[in-house]
Protein backbone atom coordinates (compact mmCIF):
# COMPACT_ATOMS: atom_id res chain seq x y z
CA UNK A 1 0.00 0.00 0.00
CA UNK A 2 1.26 3.49 -0.80
CA UNK A 3 2.01 5.82 2.10
CA UNK A 4 -0.60 8.22 0.73
CA UNK A 5 -3.28 5.53 0.85
CA UNK A 6 -2.20 4.58 4.37
CA UNK A 7 -2.53 8.21 5.46
CA UNK A 8 -5.74 8.86 3.50
CA UNK A 9 -7.72 5.62 3.15
CA UNK A 10 -10.49 7.34 1.16
CA UNK A 11 -8.07 8.54 -1.53
CA UNK A 12 -9.50 7.37 -4.86
CA UNK A 13 -6.24 7.34 -6.81
CA UNK A 14 -4.86 4.08 -8.14
CA UNK A 15 -1.24 3.23 -7.42
CA UNK A 16 0.82 0.70 -9.38
CA UNK A 17 3.85 -0.53 -7.46
CA UNK A 18 6.80 -0.58 -9.85
CA UNK A 19 9.50 -0.91 -7.19
CA UNK A 20 10.01 -1.25 -3.46
CA UNK A 21 10.95 1.58 -1.16
CA UNK A 22 12.30 3.16 0.78
CA UNK A 23 15.27 4.15 -1.31
CA UNK A 24 18.47 4.16 0.79
CA UNK A 25 19.96 7.18 2.54
CA UNK A 26 23.60 7.60 3.55
CA UNK A 27 26.20 10.23 4.42
CA UNK A 28 27.98 11.61 1.37
CA UNK A 29 30.41 14.11 2.92
CA UNK A 30 32.36 11.30 4.61
CA UNK A 31 33.23 9.66 1.29
CA UNK A 32 36.39 10.34 -0.79
CA UNK A 33 35.99 13.31 -3.10
CA UNK A 34 33.20 14.84 -1.05
CA UNK A 35 34.79 15.57 2.32
CA UNK A 36 34.84 19.31 1.57
CA UNK A 37 31.02 19.38 1.56
CA UNK A 38 29.02 20.41 4.61
CA UNK A 39 27.04 17.60 6.25
CA UNK A 40 25.34 16.13 3.19
CA UNK A 41 23.21 13.03 2.86
CA UNK A 42 22.07 11.35 -0.34
CA UNK A 43 18.73 9.65 -0.93
CA UNK A 44 19.52 7.34 -3.80
CA UNK A 45 16.51 7.33 -6.12
CA UNK A 46 18.58 5.55 -8.77
CA UNK A 47 17.69 2.29 -6.99
CA UNK A 48 13.96 2.76 -7.62
CA UNK A 49 12.58 0.71 -10.51
CA UNK A 50 12.50 -2.93 -11.53
CA UNK A 51 12.74 -2.93 -15.33
CA UNK A 52 16.38 -2.09 -15.86
CA UNK A 53 15.63 1.63 -15.69
CA UNK A 54 14.99 3.49 -12.47
CA UNK A 55 15.20 6.95 -10.97
CA UNK A 56 12.65 9.62 -10.24
CA UNK A 57 10.57 9.02 -13.37
CA UNK A 58 9.41 5.63 -12.11
CA UNK A 59 7.69 7.15 -9.08
CA UNK A 60 5.66 9.38 -11.40
CA UNK A 61 4.66 6.44 -13.59
CA UNK A 62 3.32 4.58 -10.55
CA UNK A 63 0.43 7.07 -10.58
CA UNK A 64 0.26 7.94 -14.29
CA UNK A 65 -0.04 4.38 -15.63
CA UNK A 66 -3.03 3.36 -13.47
CA UNK A 67 -4.66 6.69 -14.30
CA UNK A 68 -4.29 5.80 -17.98
CA UNK A 69 -6.10 2.54 -17.27
CA UNK A 70 -8.84 4.39 -15.39
CA UNK A 71 -9.30 6.71 -18.38
CA UNK A 72 -9.34 3.81 -20.82
CA UNK A 73 -6.51 5.24 -22.89
CA UNK A 74 -4.27 2.90 -24.86
CA UNK A 75 -1.67 5.39 -26.12
CA UNK A 76 0.56 7.88 -24.33
CA UNK A 77 2.18 10.80 -26.11
CA UNK A 78 4.98 12.61 -24.33
CA UNK A 79 7.91 14.85 -25.15
CA UNK A 80 11.52 15.57 -24.23
CA UNK A 81 15.02 15.99 -25.59
CA UNK A 82 16.70 13.22 -27.55
CA UNK A 83 18.47 12.22 -24.34
CA UNK A 84 15.24 12.01 -22.33
CA UNK A 85 15.26 9.67 -19.35
CA UNK A 86 11.55 10.29 -18.83
CA UNK A 87 10.69 9.20 -22.38
CA UNK A 88 12.61 5.96 -21.98
CA UNK A 89 11.01 5.15 -18.64
CA UNK A 90 7.56 5.88 -20.08
CA UNK A 91 8.29 3.63 -23.08
CA UNK A 92 9.59 0.70 -21.00
CA UNK A 93 7.03 0.73 -18.21
CA UNK A 94 4.18 1.74 -20.52
CA UNK A 95 4.84 -1.23 -22.80
CA UNK A 96 4.82 -3.49 -19.76
CA UNK A 97 1.23 -2.34 -19.14
CA UNK A 98 0.21 -2.90 -22.76
CA UNK A 99 0.32 0.78 -23.74
CA UNK A 100 1.62 2.26 -26.97
CA UNK A 101 4.05 5.12 -26.30
CA UNK A 102 4.69 7.89 -28.81
CA UNK A 103 7.62 10.26 -28.23
CA UNK A 104 8.19 13.74 -29.63
CA UNK A 105 11.92 14.38 -29.25
CA UNK A 106 13.79 17.65 -29.70
CA UNK A 107 17.47 17.90 -30.62
CA UNK A 108 19.88 18.83 -27.82
CA UNK A 109 23.68 18.98 -27.43
CA UNK A 110 25.10 15.52 -28.08
CA UNK A 111 27.72 13.68 -26.03
CA UNK A 112 28.39 9.99 -25.39
CA UNK A 113 25.61 9.78 -22.80
CA UNK A 114 23.05 11.24 -25.21
CA UNK A 115 24.19 8.89 -27.99
CA UNK A 116 23.71 5.93 -25.69
CA UNK A 117 20.31 7.22 -24.66
CA UNK A 118 19.16 7.66 -28.26
CA UNK A 119 20.08 4.03 -28.91
CA UNK A 120 18.07 2.94 -25.86
CA UNK A 121 15.07 4.98 -27.01
CA UNK A 122 15.04 3.42 -30.48
CA UNK A 123 15.36 -0.05 -28.91
CA UNK A 124 12.46 0.57 -26.51
CA UNK A 125 9.66 -0.02 -29.00
CA UNK A 126 8.32 3.52 -28.75
CA UNK A 127 7.14 5.37 -31.86
CA UNK A 128 9.56 8.27 -32.25
CA UNK A 129 9.13 11.60 -34.02
CA UNK A 130 12.13 13.94 -33.99
CA UNK A 131 12.15 17.73 -34.27
CA UNK A 132 14.88 20.31 -34.68
CA UNK A 133 13.46 22.66 -32.05
CA UNK A 134 10.66 23.25 -29.55
CA UNK A 135 8.66 25.44 -31.92
CA UNK A 136 8.29 22.65 -34.47
CA UNK A 137 7.36 20.18 -31.77
CA UNK A 138 4.68 22.53 -30.41
CA UNK A 139 3.17 22.86 -33.88
CA UNK A 140 3.18 19.11 -34.49
CA UNK A 141 2.01 17.97 -31.04
CA UNK A 142 -1.77 18.53 -31.52
CA UNK A 143 -1.64 16.66 -34.83
CA UNK A 144 0.21 13.72 -33.26
CA UNK A 145 -2.16 13.60 -30.30
CA UNK A 146 -5.12 13.44 -32.70
CA UNK A 147 -3.47 10.97 -35.03
CA UNK A 148 -2.68 8.48 -32.27
CA UNK A 149 -5.69 9.32 -30.05
CA UNK A 150 -3.23 9.71 -27.24
CA UNK A 151 -3.25 11.05 -23.70
CA UNK A 152 -0.70 13.86 -23.64
CA UNK A 153 1.85 13.85 -20.82
CA UNK A 154 4.15 16.88 -20.45
CA UNK A 155 7.92 16.58 -20.32
CA UNK A 156 9.11 14.67 -17.29
CA UNK A 157 5.60 13.46 -16.48
CA UNK A 158 5.20 16.72 -14.58
CA UNK A 159 1.43 17.03 -14.42
CA UNK A 160 -0.49 16.87 -11.12
CA UNK A 161 -0.86 13.09 -11.37
CA UNK A 162 2.84 12.43 -11.93
CA UNK A 163 3.75 14.94 -9.24
CA UNK A 164 2.01 12.74 -6.68
CA UNK A 165 4.98 10.38 -7.02
CA UNK A 166 7.18 12.86 -5.18
CA UNK A 167 4.56 13.66 -2.60
CA UNK A 168 4.84 9.94 -1.83
CA UNK A 169 8.67 10.14 -1.82
CA UNK A 170 8.55 13.05 0.65
CA UNK A 171 6.34 11.01 2.99
CA UNK A 172 8.86 8.17 2.65
CA UNK A 173 11.67 10.54 3.62
CA UNK A 174 9.67 11.73 6.63
CA UNK A 175 9.34 8.11 7.77
CA UNK A 176 13.11 7.67 7.45
CA UNK A 177 13.61 10.77 9.61
CA UNK A 178 11.25 9.36 12.25
CA UNK A 179 13.11 6.03 12.22
CA UNK A 180 16.42 7.84 12.76
CA UNK A 181 17.94 6.76 9.43
CA UNK A 182 18.63 10.37 8.43
CA UNK A 183 18.39 13.68 10.30
CA UNK A 184 15.64 16.08 9.31
CA UNK A 185 17.14 18.04 6.41
CA UNK A 186 17.45 21.79 6.57
CA UNK A 187 17.67 21.82 2.77
CA UNK A 188 16.66 19.23 0.17
CA UNK A 189 18.55 19.73 -3.11
CA UNK A 190 17.18 18.33 -6.36
CA UNK A 191 17.76 18.94 -10.09
CA UNK A 192 14.85 20.83 -11.63
CA UNK A 193 14.18 19.83 -15.22
CA UNK A 194 10.40 19.83 -15.61
CA UNK A 195 9.11 20.65 -12.13
CA UNK A 196 7.22 17.59 -10.93
CA UNK A 197 9.86 16.24 -8.58
CA UNK A 198 10.45 19.63 -6.96
CA UNK A 199 6.74 20.47 -6.70
CA UNK A 200 5.90 17.06 -5.21
CA UNK A 201 8.72 17.30 -2.69
CA UNK A 202 7.78 20.72 -1.37
CA UNK A 203 4.12 19.71 -1.08
CA UNK A 204 4.87 16.33 0.51
CA UNK A 205 7.35 17.77 3.01
CA UNK A 206 4.72 20.25 4.20
CA UNK A 207 2.09 17.51 4.42
CA UNK A 208 4.53 15.46 6.52
CA UNK A 209 5.18 18.37 8.86
CA UNK A 210 8.87 18.76 7.97
CA UNK A 211 10.39 22.23 7.82
CA UNK A 212 12.95 21.38 5.14
CA UNK A 213 13.43 23.96 2.41
CA UNK A 214 13.75 22.75 -1.19
CA UNK A 215 16.50 24.04 -3.49
CA UNK A 216 15.65 23.30 -7.10
CA UNK A 217 18.75 23.51 -9.31
CA UNK A 218 17.29 24.54 -12.68
CA UNK A 219 18.79 22.59 -15.58
CA UNK A 220 16.24 23.40 -18.30
CA UNK A 221 15.77 26.71 -20.09
CA UNK A 222 13.27 25.55 -22.74
CA UNK A 223 10.18 26.58 -20.74
CA UNK A 224 9.45 28.62 -17.59
CA UNK A 225 10.51 27.03 -14.31
CA UNK A 226 10.12 29.79 -11.73
CA UNK A 227 8.53 30.01 -8.29
CA UNK A 228 4.95 30.70 -9.46
CA UNK A 229 5.11 27.83 -11.99
CA UNK A 230 6.38 25.24 -9.48
CA UNK A 231 4.11 26.45 -6.67
CA UNK A 232 1.22 26.36 -9.14
CA UNK A 233 1.96 22.73 -10.01
CA UNK A 234 2.21 21.84 -6.31
CA UNK A 235 -1.15 23.49 -5.65
CA UNK A 236 -2.84 21.75 -8.58
CA UNK A 237 -1.56 18.48 -7.14
CA UNK A 238 -2.90 19.39 -3.71
CA UNK A 239 -6.28 20.24 -5.25
CA UNK A 240 -6.31 16.90 -7.11
CA UNK A 241 -5.61 14.94 -3.93
CA UNK A 242 -8.43 16.78 -2.15
CA UNK A 243 -10.82 16.20 -5.06
CA UNK A 244 -9.99 12.49 -5.03
CA UNK A 245 -10.83 12.10 -1.36
CA UNK A 246 -7.80 13.11 0.75
CA UNK A 247 -8.99 15.42 3.57
CA UNK A 248 -5.86 17.59 3.62
CA UNK A 249 -6.34 20.77 5.63
CA UNK A 250 -3.10 22.59 4.80
CA UNK A 251 -3.00 25.82 2.82
CA UNK A 252 -1.40 26.02 -0.60
CA UNK A 253 2.29 26.41 -1.38
CA UNK A 254 3.57 29.94 -1.90
CA UNK A 255 6.30 30.75 -4.47
CA UNK A 256 8.54 32.18 -1.77
CA UNK A 257 8.69 28.76 -0.10
CA UNK A 258 10.87 27.61 -3.00
CA UNK A 259 14.50 28.36 -3.72
CA UNK A 260 15.08 27.96 -7.46
CA UNK A 261 18.45 28.82 -9.00
CA UNK A 262 19.77 28.83 -12.55
CA UNK A 263 23.44 29.42 -11.71
CA UNK A 264 24.56 25.92 -12.77
CA UNK A 265 22.51 25.59 -15.99
CA UNK A 266 25.40 26.29 -18.36
CA UNK A 267 24.77 27.51 -21.90
CA UNK A 268 21.49 25.67 -22.45
CA UNK A 269 19.51 22.55 -21.58
CA UNK A 270 21.45 19.36 -22.13
CA UNK A 271 24.82 21.06 -22.16
CA UNK A 272 27.31 19.69 -19.59
CA UNK A 273 29.44 22.15 -17.65
CA UNK A 274 33.01 21.67 -16.40
CA UNK A 275 31.62 21.60 -12.85
CA UNK A 276 29.02 18.95 -13.62
CA UNK A 277 31.57 16.79 -15.44
CA UNK A 278 33.87 17.04 -12.41
CA UNK A 279 31.03 15.79 -10.18
CA UNK A 280 30.37 12.85 -12.50
CA UNK A 281 34.05 11.91 -12.23
CA UNK A 282 34.06 12.29 -8.44
CA UNK A 283 30.94 10.17 -8.09
CA UNK A 284 32.38 7.41 -10.26
CA UNK A 285 35.29 7.07 -7.83
CA UNK A 286 32.88 5.92 -5.10
CA UNK A 287 30.79 3.73 -7.41
CA UNK A 288 27.93 6.20 -7.77
CA UNK A 289 26.61 6.69 -11.28
CA UNK A 290 25.31 10.15 -12.17
CA UNK A 291 25.24 12.22 -15.38
CA UNK A 292 26.30 15.79 -16.24
CA UNK A 293 22.98 17.37 -17.24
CA UNK A 294 20.79 16.89 -14.15
CA UNK A 295 22.45 15.21 -11.18
CA UNK A 296 25.95 16.52 -11.87
CA UNK A 297 24.72 20.11 -11.92
CA UNK A 298 22.72 19.74 -8.70
CA UNK A 299 25.71 18.21 -6.94
CA UNK A 300 27.90 21.05 -8.25
CA UNK A 301 25.45 23.47 -6.63
CA UNK A 302 25.98 21.84 -3.24
CA UNK A 303 29.74 22.05 -3.64
CA UNK A 304 29.48 25.74 -4.60
CA UNK A 305 26.99 27.06 -2.02
CA UNK A 306 26.31 24.19 0.38
CA UNK A 307 28.03 25.94 3.27
CA UNK A 308 25.54 28.80 2.96
CA UNK A 309 22.44 26.56 3.07
CA UNK A 310 20.50 25.50 6.16
CA UNK A 311 21.82 22.06 7.07
CA UNK A 312 22.02 19.22 7.09
CA UNK A 313 21.61 18.89 3.33
CA UNK A 314 19.82 16.01 1.64
CA UNK A 315 20.58 15.54 -2.07
CA UNK A 316 18.41 13.37 -4.32
CA UNK A 317 20.30 11.27 -6.84
CA UNK A 318 17.52 11.02 -9.44
CA UNK A 319 19.57 9.27 -12.14
CA UNK A 320 18.02 6.20 -13.70
CA UNK A 321 20.11 3.64 -15.63
CA UNK A 322 21.48 0.47 -14.10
Amino acid sequence: MSLLHAAYPLLSMRHLELSRGPTPVRRLDTEPGFTDLPQTWVKDESTYGERGWGGNKVRKLEWILPEAARRGTRTLFTVGGIGTHWGLAAALYGAEQGLRVVLGLVDQPVDDHVREQVARLYASGAIIHRFADQRRLRLAAPLLIGRYRAWYLPAGGSNPIGTIGYVEAALELADQVVRGEVPEPGTVVVPLGSGGTTAGLVLGLRMAGLGSRVLGVVVNDTFPLDGPVIAGLANKTLALLKTRGAPISMAGIKPEELDLRTDWLGRTYGDPTPESLAEVAAASQIGMQIEPVYTGKSLAAIRAVGHTLPGPILWLNTHGPR
